[in-house]
């Protein structure tokens, strides 16, 4: 799978973080959402 195409990284888009294309939600934000508990469905509904 070819990451590039899911993960972008903008200087200027929370700080450079690597974000979730065309979205403002960073990898680590929903690496934090699954360390908590929540399911990938509930992360899908929520923010797809």
């Amino acid at each position: 799978m070819n990451y590039q195409n899911i993960i972008t990284i903008e200087p200027g888009k929370r700080s450079g973080k690597p974000c979730i294309r065309g979205m403002r939600i960073t990898v680590y934000d929903i690496l934090e959402y699954l360390a908590g508990g929540m399911k990938t469905a509930e992360i899908q509904r929520i923010f797809f």
